[in-house]
């Protein structure tokens, strides 16, 4: 495909919607892919991802040469079932916690754009902000005030 971008991400599908994991090599794609898919979502692709638009919309699916596989370190490279392509609905960028109640902020590429949000991978809790954060984008969750009486 001539409008596409090879990233270095993991991608799982929750719910038929995308997340696009990013991060240094060792901040916990992999692993936090594997916790995910091991709580009912699925593989699209490990370590490298190519991004490409379909009617405007960002999507990602594996290189051919690493379709259905995953690292699990301390194990070794896993065949996995997995989706061949899904479209993005939330980018996670791994790099330590973010800001407590951080300003709204977005993945690019192919000149097209997906909620973001910030995560250490090391908390037993990231699965769950993952989820929390793809149903809230997906559903206009958010809320600009929290008041508790």
């Amino acid at each position: 495909m001539p409008d596409e971008k090879n990233v270095h991400a993991s991608c799982i599908a929750i719910n038929g919607k995308g997340v696009l994991l990013l991060g240094d090599s060792g901040s916990g794609k992999s692993d936090l892919a594997l916790r995910l898919i091991d709580d009912g979502a699925r593989l699209v692709a490990d370590d490298r991802t190519i991004l490409f638009l379909v009617r405007n919309a960002l999507h990602a699916r594996a290189p051919d040469s690493i379709w259905g596989l995953i690292e699990v370190r301390g194990v070794g490279i896993v065949k996995q079932p997995a989706l061949k392509q899904v479209k993005l609905a939330l980018a996670v960028r791994l790099a330590g916690e973010g800001p407590r109640l951080p300003r709204p902020a977005f993945f690019q590429a192919l000149n097209t754009k997906v909620p973001q949000i910030a995560l250490d991978s090391r908390f037993a809790s990231s699965p769950a902000k993952v989820r929390a954060a793809l149903a809230a984008f997906g559903k206009g969750l958010f809320r600009d005030t929290f008041n508790p009486k």
